[in-house]
């Protein structure tokens, strides 16, 4: 079994030309694990368990045998900063139930590919393995790229999030008078306080320069969470099924004015999978096939290490900002051979909910330019408009995963997504972030061509 990194495999320059494997790579299987506030101890609900679950869902939604997957692309960090205690005993009953490797967090609060195959025993022609960063889209774009490049035939792409009690980021290093090593990088070298805190000194600015207020917010985010409460699969539409009012937003506490405790997504424990194979081997599967044209993103690429792009302060400013996303715009299209007339739904990523309208004015979704998304948003934005706005949800509408975008812009073209269906015909959308400094992003088709 080959161990390599997923950095080489992503599309990070410009001038590269139409994706050599557009049309030839489809998506042909999504499974997803149910979701928890946080992980209350037991065996079967460990991130372990659940994203073991969810591989099993998509090979047999797919309808794959387990033995034809001979690609995993795996994210091993399943957490953004809830941290398992090192003097905390781990359950029994999760060491009962699973096979161990030499870490003893392995299923509680990493995933390794040692511990996934060792307990998925079906799992038997494994030849190929990659490790990506950070989230579901850097795993996914690098599933379709391994398999565009014939690394696999048949892979897998895995990610999962476990959430413990207590609040984030508030031990480990974390705990430690300074900042250093691999979150020196993450907190970009001098940042301290709310992890929006960088967005939300950039939508002020944004507000400054085009003349708008943070009110003008409310319809997207109304709009994200009644989406949300059409995914079943989704946090919110489990656990909290409540809508949202244009009041309620206007009046929550401020977490970095003006980022307010709804411009934050929820931390929430689940997980994911995705089986991605050849347009040739998908038209005989289960499923209708969903073509992948063409992928690209933002990074630096360093080797084997894949990290965000870096400011020129402290800080990235709203114009960096702006022109990084701009630039992934114009290699997705680029990738895919396409402009933003082509694309019928948008599925940009919402982490901290004030810089997806950055995606959208980078991406020029429906023809809107900088400084007009905010009043865009107060157009029909639904699933029943003209120009649908993250149709998932998103992490807004569903809590925090990075992958509800790319599960319901497959569904959406398949047909398949329910009461969230769009009404326009669903033949194109993008689907991907996370961050303008750190993203890659799918255009996804009904059609190979």
């Amino acid at each position: 079994m080959q161990v390599k990194s997923a950095a080489p495999l992503y599309r990070t320059e410009e001038g590269l030309g139409i994706w050599p494997h557009r049309g030839k790579v489809a998506c042909v299987g999504v499974g997803q694990s149910p979701t928890l506030r946080r992980w209350e101890g037991s065996a079967d609900t460990s991130v372990g368990a659940w994203a073991i679950l969810a591989i099993r869902m998509a090979i047999a939604e797919a309808g794959v045998k387990a033995s034809d997957v001979d690609g995993m692309v795996l994210v091993p960090s399943t957490s953004t900063g809830s941290l398992w205690p090192e003097s905390k005993p781990l359950p029994e009953s999760f060491l009962r139930r699973f096979k161990q490797t030499e870490n003893r967090l392995d299923g509680i609060a990493q995933l390794s590919p040692e511990w996934l195959l060792k307990n998925i025993p079906e799992l038997t022609n494994v030849k190929t393995v990659i490790i990506a960063h950070e989230c579901m889209t850097m795993a996914l774009t690098a599933a379709i790229e391994a398999v565009g490049q014939g690394r696999a035939t048949t892979c897998l792409a895995v990610k999962g999030w476990h959430n413990f009690e207590g609040r984030y980021y508030h031990g480990g290093v974390n705990a430690e008078p300074t900042v250093s090593g691999s979150f020196q990088k993450k907190y970009i070298d001098s940042l301290a306080g709310p992890g929006c805190y960088p967005v939300a000194t950039q939508f002020q600015r944004y507000m400054y320069k085009y003349g708008k207020t943070h009110e003008m917010m409310a319809p997207f985010v109304v709009n994200s969470r009644k989406n949300g409460l059409l995914f079943p699969e989704g946090f919110w539409a489990q656990h909290r099924p409540f809508e949202l009012t244009e009041e309620d937003y206007n009046n929550e506490r401020w977490i970095a004015k003006p980022a307010n405790v709804l411009d934050n997504d929820l931390p929430i424990h689940t997980a994911a999978a995705y089986v991605v194979t050849t347009s040739e081997r998908a038209r005989d599967l289960r499923q209708k096939p969903v073509y992948v044209l063409g992928h690209a993103g933002s990074a630096t690429i360093d080797g084997d290490d894949c990290y965000e792009l870096q400011p020129h302060g402290a800080i990235e400013t709203l114009e960096e900002a702006e022109e990084r996303s701009a630039t992934t715009a114009r290699k997705v299209y680029e990738a895919a051979g396409l402009t933003w007339r082509d694309i019928q739904f948008e599925n940009f990523y919402d982490g901290f909910g004030l810089f997806h309208v950055f995606h959208l004015e980078g991406f020029s979704f429906a023809g809107v330019k900088c400084g007009e998304g905010l009043d865009f948003y107060k157009t029909d934005i639904s699933i029943d408009g003209p120009n649908p706005v993250s149709p998932s949800g998103g992490n807004i509408g569903c809590g925090r995963t990075r992958w509800w975008m790319h599960t319901d812009s497959i569904q959406q073209i398949r047909g398949t997504a329910g009461a969230r269906q769009i009404k326009i015909p669903a033949e194109v959308g993008i689907s991907g972030g996370f961050e303008p400094w750190w993203s890659n992003f799918i255009v996804w088709s009904k059609h190979p061509s």
